[in-house]
């Protein structure tokens, strides 16, 4: 029963992130003042200001819970360390939900410390099983905010989320399916 309990917790992890990006695409899509020139992902998900909020909010937290659940039920186990950084980052991201734009600084700082943790999470996890992937996605994201910082390329804060958060996204899948891999070698 274990291993077929943990099968569905990381079957969850990764529809976490993608459920994320279906209800991010789905916001813009059905948003059509959004501009990636212009905007910040989280302009989608103000109560008062968007059409869209509660799609791009719900899928933030049905997200950030459901990886919370596969980090908790068995990243825990297969990379402890990554598995505790991804949990508080996973709650993070409910909390840029849950904290809209409506809420000013206290949105600003979940963001802050979600966009941190979970580049974070990618270094942690790349020490702790050895993931050149991991390393990779972190440098990615890193670099994509740098080069907005320097404003390197024109582009609204939407950007170096969307490409910091894929990165991201890449560890957690690739960290379900080195889990559901060590999970047939047990078994």
């Amino acid at each position: 029963m274990e291993r077929v309990g943990d099968k569905v917790f990381i079957i969850l992890g990764i529809l976490g992130t993608l459920i994320a990006y279906i209800c991010i695409g789905l916001s813009i899509y059905l948003s059509p003042s959004f501009s990636w020139f212009i905007n910040a992902l989280s302009d989608l998900g103000h109560a008062q200001k968007s059409n869209v909020a509660p799609i791009f909010n719900s899928g933030l937290l049905l997200s950030g819970f459901l990886v919370a659940l596969y980090s908790a039920r068995v990243l825990l186990r297969y990379a402890k360390y990554t598995g505790v950084s991804l949990l508080f980052s996973s709650l993070l991201l409910q909390a840029v939900a849950a904290f809209d734009e409506i809420y000013g600084r206290i949105h600003f700082i979940v963001s802050v410390l979600f966009f941190v943790s979970a580049g974070l999470s990618c270094i942690i996890y790349s020490v702790e099983r050895g993931s050149v992937l991991a390393a990779s996605a972190f440098l990615i994201g890193l670099l994509s905010w740098v080069l907005w910082w320097m404003d390197a390329y024109e582009a609204g804060i939407a950007v170096p989320e969307t490409i910091s958060a894929l990165a991201v996204s890449s560890c957690i899948i690739h960290s379900a399916i080195m889990a559901l891999r060590s999970l047939k070698i047990k078994h």
